[in-house]
């Protein structure tokens, strides 16, 4: 395994990715009754963007780094409000220097009775994560293979949760094995939010995932993808795309008024476009 995220912290991708986290961890924080975050492909859970991983390639500054100063509309302001605020807590009000991962901004909105599990194997990235998520006790860093962890760990005792799965797509065979691990882990835990996120570098991989998971059963799939820029170089993704199943209620009308905004905010030159619609289940 080659990839590390740090190269890509912060980047637009990130910044949809997370935006949707934390509508989905707000919703499941609106009841007392505990929750569980079950974070598959970790990584390191926070970024130094001055570091030199960051900033060989600079994608935060089209990221996280154009949306801060972007002229958001409301009711987006408001929806992007409480990631920007967990974005914010963790830099020292003199620009941006730390990106959370999303180990770091599931952390910010756990409860007392609420747990995380993140799991990362790549060595250096497990150990930054065993690092940054030490002496928080709802919190538990696992050196694991994240397909093994999705199996494994589902369903959690709270029966209440989100199970985050973001690989590197670094495997030719990712988007197939993506529909199959999804579907396999909604049988063991059918109540579950699952939030997936994939690549788009061409149409052919992404939509035969659709096709799949529109065949798998599952009773409701959303999907929403974001372009930013046209096709570019491998290294320089442009547009990207999140599966969520068993959506909390309010999401698909929030994405609705999300999505135009970011597309705006972090595209150039009017490239920006993004869609959102039902695989499965309301229309």
């Amino acid at each position: 395994m080659n990839y590390r995220h740090a190269f890509h912290a912060g980047n637009f991708a990130d910044v949809v990715k997370h935006a949707v986290l934390v509508r989905v961890l707000l919703h499941l924080r609106a009841k007392p009754a505990p929750f569980r975050v079950i974070d598959t492909h970790a990584g390191a859970g926070r970024y130094d963007l001055r570091g030199p991983e960051a900033n060989r390639r600079r994608e935060w500054r089209d990221g996280i780094g154009r949306l801060v100063t972007a002229p958001v509309m409301e009711p987006a302001r408001a929806l992007l409000a409480p990631y920007l605020d967990a974005v914010a807590a963790l830099n020292d009000g003199r620009g941006l220097s730390t990106y959370p991962g999303s180990p770091a901004l599931s952390q910010a909105f756990l409860r007392a009775q609420d747990r995380l599990i993140a799991c990362e194997l790549e060595p250096n990235a497990a150990a930054e994560l065993k690092g940054n998520l030490a002496g928080d006790k709802r919190s538990k860093a696992i050196a694991i293979d994240g397909w093994t962890a999705l199996n494994a760990y589902v369903p959690p005792k709270e029966r209440r949760g989100l199970v985050l799965i973001d690989p590197a797509f670094e495997d030719a065979g990712d988007f197939e094995r993506l529909a199959q691990a999804l579907a396999a882990a909604h049988r063991k835990w059918a109540s579950g939010i699952y939030l997936a996120w994939y690549p788009i570098k061409e149409r052919a991989a992404p939509d035969a995932l659709a096709r799949r998971l529109r065949a798998s059963g599952m009773a409701k799939i959303l999907r929403a993808e974001l372009t930013v820029a046209a096709p570019r170089a491998a290294t320089r993704r442009g547009a990207c795309g999140l599966i969520v199943i068993n959506p909390p209620w309010t999401l698909a009308g929030e994405l609705a008024m999300l999505l135009p905004e970011l597309a705006r905010a972090l595209s150039a030159a009017g490239e920006g476009s993004h869609r959102v619609n039902w695989l499965a289940g309301e229309k």
